[in-house]
């Protein structure tokens, strides 16, 4: 009886539960290799994403600086132009001081030499002392 009807069932369920396991161990094959798939794929699209940030940050870095120099160039041009004009009135205002110079030097002389003298001097002769003193 054993032969008959208990050993084939043991056999038969053996058989079984060895397909399940097969059929279980190929399905975890099969669901491994699509998950290495999928990781491969998940770091190429993060090679790629770190690819393109790259490539976005250095276009922008590019960009700051052609700015940057842009500005640079801009300031520089309105920093000299107010240093010619700066220069242009240093230099009127020193022709200017200059014009006066003789003036309140012939004044003073002509102030110190009545005192000192008594009597005003030639107005001609002070305006050649002066000059004379101012080329020198």
């Amino acid at each position: 009886m054993m032969w008959k009807v208990a050993l084939p069932r043991i056999g038969r369920i053996i058989d079984a539960r060895e397909k399940a396991v097969a059929n279980d161990l190929a399905e975890a094959e099969r669901m491994r290799g699509e998950s290495d798939a999928a990781l491969q794929g998940y770091e190429k699209a993060l090679a790629d994403a770190r690819a393109r940030a790259q490539a976005i940050a250095n276009e922008m870095r590019e960009k700051q600086a052609k700015e940057a120099e842009a500005s640079r160039k801009v300031l520089e041009g309105q920093l000299n132009a107010k240093l010619a004009e700066a220069d242009k009135s240093i230099a009127a205002t020193k022709t200017a001081a200059m014009g006066n110079i003789r003036s309140i030097a012939a004044d003073a002389a002509k102030s110190i030499v009545e005192r000192l003298l008594g009597k005003a001097p030639d107005d001609n002769a002070v305006q050649a002392a002066v000059a004379d003193v101012v080329k020198q």
